[in-house]
């Protein structure tokens, strides 16, 4: 237990981040929320690293480490990833992953 609370408690709630994130990137259509869904789905891997590090070896640190990439990585998905976004919406006027047709042509 880490201070009281037990390792399921950490697990459901990282699953369900982990699988609201995939609902939400399969479901949704504008490019900004399925980044959003992505960064959820991160974040809850974050979550298992630092909670599965504290659990099975508390002496050592890799589990925050590994985490400290991932926030990494993320930050720069982001950034990337919306430098996209805004180029896309400048030349088609819309974020919405339908319009993949018009953006071919």
């Amino acid at each position: 237990m880490i201070q009281g609370i037990p390792l399921y408690y950490f697990l459901v709630v990282s699953t369900l981040m982990f699988f609201i994130g995939i609902f939400g990137f399969l479901t949704r259509k504008n490019l900004i929320t399925m980044l959003m869904s992505i960064e959820l789905i991160l974040n809850s891997v974050n979550i298992n690293f630092v909670v599965f590090n504290k659990y099975l070896y508390p002496q050592n640190l890799q589990g925050h480490f590994f985490s400290i990439i991932v926030i990494a990585v993320a930050a720069a998905e982001a950034a990337v990833g919306i430098a996209i976004i805004i180029n896309i919406y400048r030349n088609f006027r819309s974020i919405d992953v339908e319009n993949v047709d018009q953006m071919k042509n």
